[in-house]
């Protein structure tokens, strides 16, 4: 059985979206998968967000609640993380380590429990291939909604490698969303959602991101 089956519960979800209900077993495959360099990869995208102290910020996806935790110190205590996942299991392992200007709750991508233009900055990490494909687009322009004009958007996603068998082992061992290419995936959603995209790229250990922000006009 692939590590993703073992890792994701499918239930009441078509294709391979889902969510992930264990969250040591994640840890432990995210600390493998990024080959020791997690926290600087992810320090990277916390630096790429726009993040600044006092700001609101939101984590759509945030699972273990690893980003959000390194956000905080950023935002400072005079600003807010919060973070959003489909699994109770993820959500609870987050709280359990939560900083003090950090909060989690349960919710889909696609119905944020949080008020119209409230928010400065939206991220969100390795989670949109994990959400029903015929939800993607509705996640995408609920981050559009909840950010105030001006906000930044920040979408980083797996990327497979470029050789071809180790895309194929890749997907043996995760998924088979983890195969197909991220710009594919993220393409057509943001600017769809009525986006300003300003720049994408790809980072260490099989990552690619995309910044965006919501247009002040």
């Amino acid at each position: 059985m692939a590590l993703g089956k073992l890792l994701h519960d499918h239930t009441g979800h078509t294709g391979e979206a889902g969510t992930i209900d264990h969250p040591r077993a994640y840890e432990l495959v995210a600390g493998i998968g990024f080959l020791g360099r997690r926290r600087e990869i992810f320090t990277r995208l916390a630096a790429l967000s726009g993040v600044r102290p006092g700001a609101r910020v939101l984590d759509v996806g945030c699972g273990t609640g690893y980003l959000t935790r390194i956000l905080a110190p950023v935002a400072g205590p005079s600003g807010h993380v919060t973070g959003v996942d489909p699994s109770e299991a993820m959500i609870a392992h987050a709280r359990r380590r939560a900083p003090g200007n950090c909060s989690y709750q349960v919710g889909a991508g696609q119905a944020l429990e949080v008020p119209d233009a409230s928010v400065d900055v939206v991220v969100s990490s390795l989670a949109v291939h994990h959400m029903p494909a015929d939800a993607r687009g509705t996640a995408v322009r609920e981050m559009f909604r909840v950010l105030k004009p001006g906000g930044r958007l920040l979408i980083a996603e797996f990327r497979p490698p470029s050789n071809h068998l180790l895309t194929h082992l890749v997907g043996a061992l995760t998924g088979p969303e983890m195969r197909h290419s991220p710009k594919d995936l993220l393409a057509g959603l943001i600017p769809e959602a009525g986006f300003h995209v300003e720049d994408e790229g790809d980072l260490p250990v099989m990552l690619f991101y995309v910044r965006a922000v919501r247009p002040a006009a």
